[in-house]
């Protein structure tokens, strides 16, 4: 397809590089709280559709907002004095055929759910209010929905980026959080709370992982309980990090505590929101799981939109999934850049341009892997309406 471009790196690979920025906003940061609620609101409208019409029927909500409440939390015993509310927008099909779908109750009960899931200490009927301001699409954004018979015609006119392998540093970040918020974790350390965001800087070979815990107070008595804890923690997160590198790593966790004052991060429910903190979809991270200063970035709000047409998320899921892909089946490839756009109204098996960036091992690597690299693009094109399937079914993350 002559839309597809197989390109030589022109870039110094990123490891290579002398300095790099890694963040993770874990599962209970607002940001991620409610890109979560939206996406799992997508999947839920999307099976809801299925069931009844045998089909999905259009929606994006990709909208939504949680306000913080307000709450008071010291050594021992905590309280939410004022709610955290959810707002939850975007459109989404409401009668199709003479059948109303009841789309504002599959919000709320979905994103009741979803909390309930990921969070331990939150009570979702009573600490959380809920308001869906979902409503109909519009004609035109309708009309090429219904016109993808044999192919989804593209929504949108943007574009999806990806790439792979992960640097050290990328590792480290996710999988700092992964461990925080893991089940094993929580059972060892139940005062770790489930907002916890990990920000990691390289400079040369020296890596400092700064990191946010929002700890749970019903487990921390006192002052010197949580010093000792947060130094648990601390080395925890070094020993974990000593499996993936051996290069020298700093962990400071809650820089922003006052001990001296008694002012540290104490929380009832283990999320920021609970006092404050707001979060809003597409703040957060990437589709891969991170945010990526020093790589190619797309600002799609990938969670809430639907898995049928919307580039904004199928692209970038794509872009992810195939620049995985070359690094596993090419060796030779040390490190994959992609980047997919799209005009709308246009077959989303069709897209206006793909561009494979790679570098390799050796000069000569790149002629002998050019065409297969391009024959698989191709391929995972011809196969992109499978992706719609698998994020129905959750089997792609979003943030």
């Amino acid at each position: 397809m002559g839309n597809i471009r197989v390109s030589e790196s022109q870039s110094m690979p990123l490891y290579n590089q002398p300095v790099e920025y890694v963040e993770r906003k874990g599962i209970g940061h607002p940001d991620s709280l409610i890109d979560g609620i939206m996406d799992s609101i997508s999947m839920a409208l999307s099976n809801a559709y299925l069931d009844e019409f045998g089909e999905v029927l259009h929606h994006n909500v990709d909208k939504g907002l949680i306000i913080g409440g307000s709450s008071n939390a010291t050594f021992g015993s905590a309280e939410i004095t004022r709610p955290i509310e959810i707002i939850m927008t975007g459109r989404a099909t409401q009668e199709y055929n003479g059948t109303t779908i009841p789309v504002d109750q599959i919000a709320i009960d979905t994103a009741k759910d979803y909390l309930r899931k990921h969070t331990r200490f939150l009570d979702v009927d009573n600490e959380v209010n809920y308001v869906s301001k979902i409503i109909k699409g519009s004609s035109d954004l309708n009309n090429i929905f219904k016109r993808g018979i044999d192919m989804p015609l593209a929504n949108d006119t943007s574009f999806g980026v990806g790439f792979a392998p992960f640097t050290t540093v990328e590792r480290l970040v996710l999988e700092t959080e992964h461990l925080l918020n893991s089940d094993e974790y929580k059972a060892k350390k139940p005062a770790v709370g489930e907002d916890v965001k990990v920000m990691g800087v390289r400079d040369g070979n020296e890596i400092t992982l700064t990191v946010a815990i929002a700890f749970v107070s019903q487990f921390i008595s006192s002052l010197s309980e949580y010093t000792a804890y947060k130094e648990e923690v601390t080395k925890d997160i070094i020993e974990n990090a000593s499996r993936i590198t051996d290069k020298k790593i700093n962990v400071v966790v809650n820089n922003g505590d006052d001990t001296k004052g008694s002012v540290v991060y104490l929380t009832k429910s283990g999320l920021s929101c609970e006092s404050g903190d707001d979060g809003s979809v597409g703040r957060g991270n990437r589709v891969n799981g991170l945010i990526t200063p020093f790589r190619m970035m797309s600002l799609e709000a990938a969670a809430g939109k639907n898995p049928v047409n919307h580039i904004g998320k199928i692209y970038n899921i794509l872009a992810n999934e195939l620049a995985n892909d070359i690094v596993r089946d090419f060796p030779q490839v040390t490190e994959c850049n992609i980047s997919i756009v799209s005009q709308i109204g246009r077959p989303i098996n069709d897209p206006k341009h793909l561009n494979v960036s790679i570098a390799t091992k050796k000069k000569e690597d790149f002629a002998k892997i050019n065409k297969k690299v391009n024959e698989l693009a191709q391929e995972e094109l011809d196969n992109i309406v499978y992706l719609t399937k698998g994020i129905i079914a959750g089997e792609h993350k979003v943030f």
